[in-house]
């Protein structure tokens, strides 16, 4: 049996503001490829389907469609929820999609409860355990410890070797949402935590006795150990995922379990790309010319900041998205507190301090000194009137 896993398809979700519908299309397409082209079996999603609860009419259209297409190109499909989606909404009607092929866990009582897949060399169980928050589930098991995730998982993967032991002959494809220990180096900050701090780590561990486990909510690809790993998400939803490579496991099974594993790489329909320079070289400069149609975050190392970055880098880099400013050399004046600032100092001397401070050394012009004597002058004169 041939198994491609994948996770964190997040339809629905904006890049800085913008839809990221059609670049997501364009990667789920290539998974029907895939699929024909390594005669895959399946096809795990292993949890956040959608970015949010409450999903659009066109997110919604859009996983039934790409559902569809890789149904049609020959694989099955195992899909959970995640932290990000509406159990409720994802799972409407899954008893009716696993009859077509598509099934769809997301209700914490069928955990142990296997879908169970055939092929040359006999069973194999996959036992699916959505997203699970503690304070959600306690009430279904109200003799169990259920305080973080890691409780949780550790109740979950005991329910799964029992229902094992009862089938010694299968071989058991474990797939969870949750955070487990080793992927937080891989993290990145598009992802929303489970929770704060590392009281809800799952320890590796707690998976121990399946022959693989399909992991979903890291969006990095990770391996923790050979059988366990994070494919990561689809597309990249952050600059901090810039390198990140985008795609799944295509996991191999034989008699024994797992034979092996290998990348299957998917489109990246537009790279991310971080320039850091002063904005007139990355406006001039030819080194920046192929990055014309990238997703470009621009770290601005001039000394004060420049006036209306953003649409200036938009007219030569489109799809600009994030301008930070970032001075090569942070200007230090020495003074602690605003009373050392303007004490003694006429009103001329405090606008320059106040100017040098904000904008890294850089004083009053020449200009701005005219126009600033002319104010001053002015609102004495209208004092001496009063």
């Amino acid at each position: 049996m041939r198994i491609l896993h994948t996770a964190d398809w997040h339809i629905g979700r904006t890049f800085h503001g913008h839809s990221t519908l059609a670049p997501l299309s364009e990667v789920l397409a290539a998974i029907p490829v895939i699929v024909r082209e390594n005669k895959v079996d399946v096809v795990i999603a292993a949890g956040d389907m959608f970015d949010s609860a409450a999903p659009s009419a066109d997110a919604f259209t859009l996983l039934q469609d790409s559902l569809v297409a890789i149904r049609r190109a020959g694989a099955e499909v195992v899909v959970i929820s995640g932290n990000h989606d509406s159990a409720a909404r994802l799972g409407f009607n899954s008893s009716f999609a696993g009859l077509g092929g598509v099934h769809i866990v997301t209700d914490p009582s069928a955990i142990g409860t296997p879908i169970t897949l055939t092929d040359a060399h006999g069973n194999v169980d996959f036992y699916c355990v959505p997203f699970l928050e503690p304070a959600l589930i306690r009430h279904r098991w109200p003799d169990e410890q259920l305080r973080n995730q890691a409780d949780a998982l550790r109740f979950a993967m005991r329910r799964i070797r029992e229902a094992r032991a009862a089938r010694p002959d299968s071989r058991a494809v474990v797939v969870a949402h949750t955070f487990v220990a080793g992927g937080e180096f891989e993290s990145a900050d598009s992802e929303r935590p489970i929770t704060v701090g590392t009281v809800d780590v799952v320890p590796v561990s707690t998976f121990d006795g399946a022959d693989y486990v399909a992991l979903g909510h890291v969006h990095g690809r990770a391996t923790l150990a050979d059988h366990v790993r994070y494919s990561g998400a689809l597309l990249h939803y952050s600059f901090s995922e810039a390198n990140k490579p985008r795609g799944g496991w295509l996991v191999e099974f034989d008699a024994a379990g797992m034979a092996n594993a290998q990348w299957a790489a998917l489109p990246v329909p537009r790279p991310l790309v971080q320039l850091k320079d002063q904005l007139e070289n990355l406006l001039a400069s030819a080194e920046y010319e192929q990055y014309r149609e990238h997703w470009v975050s621009a770290v601005l190392t001039d000394g004060p900041r420049p006036l209306d970055a953003m649409r200036r880098l938009q007219t030569r880099f489109p799809w600009c998205a994030h301008v930070e400013h970032r001075p090569a050399v942070i200007f230090q004046d020495g003074v602690g507190s605003y009373t050392e600032r303007v004490q003694g100092k006429s009103d001329e001397e405090v606008l320059d301090a106040f100017l040098q401070h904000v904008r890294g050394g850089e004083g009053t012009t020449e200009p701005e000194s005219e126009l600033f004597e002319d104010v001053v002058a002015q609102h004495r004169a209208d004092a001496a009137v009063r």
